[in-house]
């Protein structure tokens, strides 16, 4: 059942000028798939079939680090450039989230400041690791303190582990790696009480959190850890899980959505499609099964239903709000 229209926070353009980037360096997609069909044409059309109002977009894996920190700054700036260029031809449709350089931290603070102030960004996205850190680490909280003075919102995406040694599998990787990677991310984050030294930075946890809801009895340990609670600042597992934000990509099932409700306040949950990187190699397809099953579930009354379809993603994007408000 669907009540009103939606705003999808979790889509993926793949502009020319990162594809361009990628490709000099020998990166030709994403993990082990190629590069999934999009134009932003193609974008527009689908809201447009899917009563889908706004878009907030972020490029995000595989990233813009490779090794190399001067090629990631450049490629931040120029996928930045471009984001801000699609929203001022469709302010009241797009919005989207920077990408940063990590994990150079004076480089990232410097790209932060430029696309929250200068190109005025909905967000800063950040990766669950970068280099040898996961999110999380003390060595990151500089640009910790600079996204919780602004009191910036800070979408979260995965990235594949490359972890060395690690026994073989049969299966793609994207099918596991993604989802435990955001759970690695955010136990990080927990554990080095990065919720509580920053708490006016608003987090969004991609993929319902990953596994982080189910695993929520066995991470209750850490409220016994007198060092974590120092460092949450007194807050529980559980009540600090409940103040982050959360989008449905990929979990609209009855069971993940049913688990993410016993964890998450259902005014932060928003709406997330992932399109167009897609489970079955059909872009269009998967959103339309996605919205179909997000429609599907019956575990929300009518209030909460709306929330996560608009009126969630609307209070924390005020600007996109506004620009929906008065395009008429």
């Amino acid at each position: 059942m669907r009540l009103g229209p939606l705003i999808d926070m979790h889509q993926h353009p793949v502009p020319e000028v990162y594809k361009r980037a990628l490709s000099r360096i020998g990166i030709h997609g994403s993990g082990e798939n190629p590069w999934p069909a999009w134009s932003l044409p193609l974008q527009l059309e689908l809201m447009d079939e899917m009563n889908i109002a706004a878009v907030v977009n972020s490029v995000a894996s595989p990233g813009a680090y490779f090794g190399n920190v001067d090629e990631a700054i450049r490629i931040a700036r120029e996928c930045n450039d471009d984001a801000a260029k699609m929203i001022s031809d469709h302010p009241h449709r797009l919005g989207a989230f920077a990408l940063l350089p990590m994990p150079d931290v004076t480089a990232s603070i410097r790209e932060a400041a430029y696309a929250l102030d200068t190109l005025k960004l909905e967000g800063i996205c950040l990766l669950s690791h970068a280099g040898q850190r996961h999110l999380g680490h003390p060595d990151e909280d500089e640009l910790y303190a600079e996204l919780d003075r602004r009191n910036a919102v800070v979408f979260v995406h995965p990235l594949r582990n490359q972890a060395n040694n690690m026994p073989a599998y049969s299966y793609p990787s994207g099918m596991t790696e993604l989802v435990l990677d955001t759970t690695r991310a955010m136990h990080n984050l927990l554990w080095n009480g990065t919720f509580g030294k920053f708490p006016g930075i608003r987090w969004i946890m991609p993929h319902g959190g990953g596994t982080i809801p189910f695993l929520t009895y066995r991470l209750g340990a850490m409220d016994h850890n007198r060092d974590v609670r120092e460092r949450l600042r007194g807050a529980t597992v559980q009540s600090t899980l409940r103040r982050l934000w959360y989008d449905v990509a990929e979990i609209n099932a009855r069971g993940p959505l049913k688990c993410l409700m016993e964890v998450a306040d259902p005014t932060r949950i928003l709406f997330g499609s992932d399109f167009p990187f897609s489970r079955h190699r059909d872009p269009v397809q998967d959103l339309k099964s996605t919205i179909a099953g997000f429609e599907a579930f019956d575990g929300w009354d009518d209030k909460t239903r709306r929330g996560i379809e608009h009126d969630n993603a609307l209070a924390l994007f005020p600007r996109l709000a506004k620009a929906m408000a008065g395009k008429g």
